[in-house]
């Protein structure tokens, strides 16, 4: 295992179900794993802030293995700056609020409902709050944590 930070490492910020059963590759370039260094600081941080692990449902997504799960076109997952993450014992809207409250740098932080996507940006930082809301098609997302 190639570990990134102390608790993050490459395989768990790539894993992916999706890609393992359709056969898609998700590893990814150089530049990318330096994202998702990025990401992993970012991520340590939120681990220190709940006191406790964090799980990622999904981090990096090639552009195929995004398109494959019906992701958004341009998403920060393909450049390997966001996660969608929990936190056992910590529900995903006090999570969101959490972060949205703690000074972590973020580009855009969305409660999703069953789980938080937090993503970075290469520039200055949006610090963007949103819910997702889902009603049968695509999301619609309001400012804000509600």
């Amino acid at each position: 295992m190639r570990s990134l930070t102390k608790h993050f490492t490459l395989e768990e910020l790539i894993a992916s179900q999706t890609a393992t059963r359709r056969g898609i590759n998700n590893y990814p370039s150089s530049e990318i794993i330096d994202n998702l260094t990025l990401l992993a600081e970012t991520l340590e941080q939120v681990r220190t802030l709940v006191g406790q692990p964090i799980i990622i449902s999904s981090g990096y997504r090639s552009v195929e293995l995004n398109k494959a799960i019906g992701g958004a076109d341009g998403s920060a997952h393909t450049l390997g700056l966001a996660a969608d993450i929990n936190c056992s014992g910590i529900g995903p809207k006090e999570l969101a609020c959490l972060i949205r409250d703690s000074g972590i740098k973020f580009d855009q932080l969305i409660y999703e409902g069953t789980w938080v996507h937090i993503g970075l940006s290469g520039g200055a930082p949006r610090f963007e709050v949103l819910t997702a809301h889902f009603n049968g098609g695509p999301a619609s997302y309001t400012k804000g944590i509600t």
